[in-house]
């Protein structure tokens, strides 16, 4: 049984963001990064589901802010990780993203299952593992809320969160791609003994070259989507303090969200 978790490097939350010159994202030299917080559940149900008898392959693209991540997927138990590395992946939108992910997944011989996160802290679309399903040809469930059964029986139960508090129940066949809905599980921390261990343990490093892929096909190049302009919302400055009785601040807020901010 061989499962892929797809992780990514994001932005720590606790970082100042502050806009690059070319106003298209920010100003990667001035973050922390950590690992995004959807896939370290990914992460966690690949290693519980591959725990007796699998082997857990944690895949990441990225420059060397990745490397901190993918060492962690290795210290909680993984046991290899690949990092997708090269200049010409740089800017991709999610589609390129899928692209070079999914080839990196095929190059290695496949998989069973393919687990990732719902989605990005730092670009909330949730549509790259939808892509890569599409791409590999494989089944695809999102937003898993729970995992059910044998994996080597080659069908999970699986359940979704779907709108409005209700849920779905599926049948997927193997091989697949499941996105992880947060809080699906107890992400596990690494021990000591596994931070020692991964220091050990094999990271293949692979670049577009080694992928098959030329400088069109991928990064900024290769997508289907254009960043033009980044800007910070500004925050407005007027306050309105409202007084007097409870009816008749009831009734200056009504005529506040009607004439100002119009939502009535």
């Amino acid at each position: 049984m061989k499962i892929i978790a797809c992780i990514k490097a994001v932005p720590d939350a606790g970082s100042r963001l502050v806009i690059s010159d070319s106003k298209t994202w920010v100003r990667d030299e001035d973050l922390t990064f950590v690992m995004n917080e959807a896939d370290e559940y990914a992460l966690e149900a690949a290693l519980s589901l591959g725990e007796t008898d699998g082997e857990v392959v944690v895949v990441s693209l990225g420059d060397e802010g990745v490397g901190r991540s993918l060492r962690t997927g290795l210290a909680k138990g993984a046991h290899r990780a690949i990092h997708l590395k090269d200049e010409m992946f740089e800017g991709g939108d999610e589609y390129a993203t899928a692209r070079v992910l999914s080839r990196a997944i095929a190059k290695d011989g496949g998989a069973d299952l393919v687990l990732t996160g719902v989605q990005s802290d730092d670009l909330g679309s949730g549509v790259t593992g939808i892509m890569m399903a599409e791409m590999l040809g494989w089944n695809h469930a999102s937003v898993v809320i729970g995992i059910e059964g044998d994996p080597e029986s080659g069908t999970l139960r699986v359940r979704r969160e779907l709108e409005g508090g209700r849920q779905e129940l599926l049948d997927v066949d193997l091989p697949a791609v499941l996105t992880i809905q947060y809080g699906i599980n107890e992400p596990r921390y690494a021990s000591l003994r596994g931070i020692m261990a991964a220091k050990k343990k094999e990271i293949r490093i692979w670049s577009a070259e080694d992928l098959g892929f030329s400088r069109d096909e991928v990064g900024r190049e290769g997508s289907l989507c254009e960043v033009s302009d980044l800007t910070i919302p500004s925050a407005p400055n007027e306050v309105h303090m409202i007084s007097g009785t409870p009816a008749e601040a009831a009734r200056t807020l009504v005529e506040l969200l009607r004439r100002e901010a119009r939502v009535i």
